[in-house]
């Protein structure tokens, strides 16, 4: 049913713009001066009835299942919920809700199957009652598009009134979704370190958030000390970046400048495929063909390598940045005027000199937009990490030691069912609040920069 009424919607919309712009249309021919042009008419009826009923079959969606569930929870008999907890009355819930569907565990009272039965019939009733205020609405919209069509009517001023207003309205989601991102951030993070120090979470060397989650369970007391984390993010962010923005730069450079077409034609192609493969697919390779030839020449050399190292996760995590560099470089590079390549030439610069006294100058806000999503991917990389460096929180700078980062703790530390006013799971929010804190203050170093490199041409 809700497929149903999505494609009324559909149907709705083109039949509105297809007859007002016809109306319009009508009007022009028979020797009226229209103030917008026919298609603009046929726009105006489009939006009309698009905004407004997307608008109430979503609520309507977002909105069924809790009406529904009261509904049928209201319906039980007298006394059946007396005395229950939250969580015994979801359970009932969730069994009704299996009933409904055909999934009956064992002989079921004869109230829960009557409750499924009715939780069936609301169902059901919600969505013809959602086909039929679509298409009842789509209608009215329609017929009050239509009656708008006129010589006078300013149907463009209409349309882009509706427009802007979506686009004020997606800013404004964008602000508030940042907001509240950083606000639940922040509200979690506080209650960390009402329970942890702030000075033992920032300058603690020691991370095993292991604690007992029951009174009668024997753990350790937990350490939450943050540099070994941070420390170990720091090295493999460094290690993939070392090899990703030579390659990266230099690659866009040939390939850009230096390179015939024929060549570009082929390796720019190939070199994007980089950006396509899986993260995974990139974890495989780091832990079975990196990691072993890294330990195979340490011992050739008699250097002492650990299993999983940061050096093997940096190095391939490294290749899987180079697309995301030398596509922002190439695209940079190729931003820049003609006229200042051939001036430079004309002067007698070789293609090198011009490459680095003019354009490289002149592309650096793209090229370090480049670099700093590169920056943010590294960061941010989970699966590879977890394959190739390990899960130990080792406070080292060595690359040849098993670390790990501050995503792969995130991950770890909200796996299970440890609840979320205990330390080690708020734990996970202070990482994520820090590790925001750090990408903020890369970011803005990033900015000033560019501000105080950037060459303007006219």
């Amino acid at each position: 049913m809700t497929t149903l009424a999505f494609a009324i919607l559909l149907a709705a919309c083109m039949v509105a713009y297809a007859l007002n712009r016809r109306a319009a249309t009508g009007l022009r021919d028979g020797g009226q001066r229209l103030h917008s042009v026919s298609g603009y008419h046929g726009l105006f009826a489009l939006l009309m009835i698009l905004v407004p009923v997307l608008v109430v079959i979503l609520l309507w969606l977002v909105l069924q299942g809790a009406v529904v569930n009261r509904l049928v929870m209201s319906s039980l008999p007298e006394g059946t919920l007396d005395g229950l907890g939250k969580g015994q009355v979801d359970l009932i819930l969730a069994e009704i809700q299996s009933i409904a569907g055909g999934r009956v565990f064992g002989e079921p009272e004869v109230w829960k199957i009557a409750a499924a039965e009715r939780f069936s019939g609301l169902l059901q009733s919600a969505a013809l009652g959602l086909v039929l205020v679509t298409a009842l609405l789509s209608l009215a919209i329609m017929f009050f598009a239509r009656s708008k069509v006129s010589a006078e009517f300013r149907a463009r001023q209409g349309a882009e009134r509706i427009i802007s207003g979506l686009m004020i309205f997606c800013s404004v989601i964008a602000i508030f979704t940042t907001v509240g991102i950083v606000a639940s951030l922040a509200f979690e993070t506080v209650k960390f370190l009402k329970l942890v120090p702030l000075t033992d979470f920032l300058f603690g060397t020691s991370w095993e958030p292991q604690i007992p989650i029951r009174a009668d369970q024997v753990a350790a007391e937990g350490a939450f000390g943050w540099l070994p984390v941070i420390v170990g993010t720091i090295v493999i962010t460094i290690v993939a970046i070392v090899i990703a923005i030579p390659i990266g730069l230099l690659s866009a450079i040939y390939l850009n400048e230096f390179a015939p077409k024929p060549v570009r034609s082929v390796c720019k192609p190939i070199l994007e495929v980089l950006a396509g493969v899986p993260t995974v697919v990139y974890g495989f390779f780091a832990i079975l063909v990196v990691a072993p030839a890294i330990r195979s020449l340490g011992a050739a050399w008699g250097i002492d390598v650990a299993p999983n190292t940061a050096l093997a996760a940096g190095g391939v995590m490294g290749i899987m940045l180079v697309p995301f560099i030398s596509s922002f470089a190439d695209d940079a590079l190729s931003a820049v005027p003609r006229a200042l390549r051939d001036g430079a030439l004309a002067l007698g610069a070789t293609r090198a000199e011009t490459v680095m006294n003019v354009l490289f100058p002149a592309a650096i806000p793209g090229i370090v937009g480049g670099v700093l999503l590169a920056v943010s991917r590294a960061i941010g990389e989970t699966m590879i990490v977890v394959m190739a460096a390990g899960l130990m929180a080792n406070l080292t700078l060595n690359p040849l030691e098993s670390v790990t980062t501050v995503t792969v703790q995130i991950v770890t530390l909200l796996i299970g069912d440890t609840s979320f006013d205990n330390p080690k799971t708020l734990a996970a929010f202070a990482l994520g609040m820090m590790l925001f804190i750090v990408t903020l203050i890369i970011n803005i170093f990033a900015l000033r920069i560019v501000r105080k490199y950037r060459e303007a041409y006219d």
